[in-house]
């Protein structure tokens, strides 16, 4: 069974380009030689090239019609064009075409000779299926894994993320362990643990989801990563403090007919925990695909299990380490 190949560079979605020709050719001559190949091609753009091929100018059909007589292609054309290098990583090349909207992109090596062309909705479809991937990669689902992909190829693409992500549950959970005396001691705690995993599990989830939309569309190149780590430490600390509210309350309301001694003290406990976890998980959302990028990895890749495992046991360690100290 065939597996669809990842495009990962421009080199990979690369056309031949046709009509090239000399600066110097006529443009009465250049029109001659189209009636040919446009019967043929689809053809957007002409491409000038010196005599060592290197890209030196592009036509468009308008210029061409209205030339006068006379004309060389190179009193026509944009001289020194924007190209895009063959080995861009795609990702790359959508940040530096994203704001041009051409139907062709001409494509050269590092020394500037034209190799070709990359046509712009090939560029956005390869990266809209890299995009579409990453949530599934997010979860260790490989972005070449498909719904025909033979289902042993999909155990070899999944099963390791699902061992580490064993190996962080047993970490969130020897957390837990280590309070477990003051579990034992007061039995109301445990009804909050999922509730404040979640809430704060959402809260990385939000910042992550944000820092992958701005590392794909190129956001951070032109903004410093303080100010995104900022507002995400900001956002989290602000919904905490506010959903820490209802649950401390639900706590209050729920441990007063359990543990009325500690009713008070432990919704202050869970509102405490909510604030303080909400905020560091908002700050790991943002810092760990940054981190995971700069060590060279993908950032979609994992995200979701280290943010998983930080936030349990940031937010299962506040909580319990708190009631431990306050309220036993």
């Amino acid at each position: 069974m065939t597996e669809t190949v990842s495009i990962t560079t421009v080199r990979q979605l690369l056309e031949p380009a046709i009509a090239v020709f000399p600066p110097d050719t006529p443009v009465e001559k250049a029109v001659e030689s189209l009636r040919t190949i446009v019967q043929q091609n689809i053809i957007t753009y002409g491409f000038l090239t010196d005599e060592r091929g290197l890209l030196v100018g592009v036509f468009t059909f308008r210029e061409l019609l209205f030339a006068e007589k006379g004309k060389t292609l190179a009193d026509i054309s944009i001289m020194q064009p924007f190209s895009l290098d063959a080995d861009t990583h795609l990702q790359d090349a959508m940040q530096e075409t994203v704001s041009r909207h051409y139907p062709v992109y001409p494509v050269c090596d590092k020394t500037g000779r034209l190799l070709g062309l990359v046509r712009g909705y090939m560029l956005f479809e390869a990266q809209a299926f890299e995009i579409s991937a990453q949530a599934g990669m997010m979860q260790g689902v490989d972005k070449e894994e498909r719904l025909a992909t033979h289902w042993l190829h999909s155990l070899k693409f999944r099963h390791p993320w699902l061992q580490l992500n064993l190996l962080t549950a047993f970490i969130a959970a020897a957390v837990v362990g280590a309070f477990q005396h003051t579990l034992d001691q007061v039995i109301v705690l445990a009804a909050f643990l999922p509730v404040l995993a979640g809430q704060s599990g959402n809260t990385g989830c939000q910042a992550l989801a944000v820092t992958l939309r701005g590392l794909t569309l190129g956001e951070l190149n032109n903004r410093p990563i303080s100010a995104l780590v900022w507002k995400e430490a900001l956002l989290g600390f602000s919904n905490g403090l506010l959903i820490g509210m209802i649950a401390g309350l639900g706590m209050w309301f729920y441990a007063s007919v359990q543990e009325p001694d500690h009713a008070v003290l432990l919704g202050l406990i869970v509102w405490g925990s909510m604030t303080a976890a909400c905020l560091i998980s908002g700050i790991c959302g943002a810092l760990i695909p940054l981190i995971l990028k700069r060590l060279g990895a993908d950032p979609a890749t994992a995200s979701s299990i280290f943010l998983t495992t930080l936030t349990d046991v940031v937010s299962m360690g506040v909580f319990l380490g708190l009631a431990s100290l306050l309220a036993v």
